[in-house]
């Protein structure tokens, strides 16, 4: 059976990684400037205030809490968020630990670090995400999020054998997890593949196209697979996934040639096959219309970076 999400973080080629953190203790504010990844955040005690560039109101953390900051806006974790902050950028620079400790750090503690997503697919899962998921630690879905965070805390303490590889897979359990909680909780998501991968209705039909994209489905085989007319079927499609079903097919064909035309030498002709098209001209000119591109320049492209 097909796993929709892990076929989407393996598209996007999501690579979570513990960057550091640091203690604070008094009155303290840190600002830290607009990311390029998607960027996430634990409180391992005490508590502050998170404020996000174009967020009116501020966000309260406990010990516990843990973040995912999707918008690419600047931001500021504060024991008071009126206090001017300081520069992230200078307070880490030269910390051969990763770790910064302002006043005498005995007031809050915060482990911080990035998700490394695919230049091209990654912006599918990038763009679905709210601008902040923020998980409280007294919420029900936060016990295995604990349990991750607890054991990420003794691998960065202990300094053991391995434990650069031990925080890489702690830190991608716990973007599943994060992820996961976020589809489970959430009262409105809007439309996208996030909605339609947690939707009951659309997750067969999606499993269908993702375990076959070169097959050549009809839309009464995904009708059917949904226990739902054509009719009804594409309306609630298009309703939840932000577009029409055999769009979605083609969006998805172009995905994963974008990503087999830049890491394999595989012949243009194999892959018009492998993704369900009769002719390489037909492969082209749908490449074509979906990116802008050939996919010979395409490839040529991608080489030459």
């Amino acid at each position: 059976m097909t796993d929709l999400l892990s076929d989407i973080l393996k598209l996007a080629d999501a690579q979570p990684a513990v960057a550091g953190g640091f203690s604070a203790g008094g009155a303290w504010a840190i600002r830290f400037p607009q990311p390029d990844k998607l960027k996430f955040f634990a409180l391992l005690k005490g508590g502050c205030w998170l404020r996000i560039d174009g967020v009116a109101e501020p966000v309260r953390a406990e010990q516990g809490d843990v973040f995912l900051l999707s918008g690419q806006r600047a931001f500021v974790l504060a024991s008071d968020p009126d206090l001017a902050p300081l520069d992230a950028v200078g307070l880490f620079t030269g910390c051969d630990s990763k770790t910064a400790k302002l006043g005498d750090g005995n007031d809050c503690v915060q482990i911080g670090g990035h998700v490394r997503l695919d230049p091209v697919n990654g912006a599918w899962l990038a763009e679905a995400l709210p601008p902040l998921i923020h998980i409280r630690a007294a919420s029900p879905q936060a016990a295995v999020l604990q349990w991750l965070l607890d054991q990420m805390v003794r691998e960065l303490a202990a300094d053991r054998p391995g434990n650069r590889l031990a925080s890489a897979y702690l830190a991608q359990l716990m973007f599943v997890q994060m992820l996961r909680v976020h589809l489970d909780t959430s009262d409105h998501l809007d439309g996208g593949w996030l909605r339609a991968i947690g939707d009951r209705r659309l997750a067969p039909v999606l499993q269908l196209m993702h375990g076959e994209p070169g097959r050549a489905w009809r839309l009464e085989e995904l009708a059917g697979a949904a226990a739902m007319s054509r009719t009804a079927f594409a309306t609630h499609f298009k309703a939840v996934a932000g577009t029409a079903p055999l769009a979605w097919l083609t969006e998805w064909r172009m995905r994963l040639a974008r990503r087999a035309l830049r890491d394999e030498s595989t012949p243009i002709a194999v892959l018009a096959a492998r993704f369900g098209y009769a002719s390489e001209s037909a492969f082209s000119n749908a490449f074509k219309r979906v990116t802008g591109d050939s996919p010979r320049h395409y490839r040529r492209a991608g080489r030459a970076c």
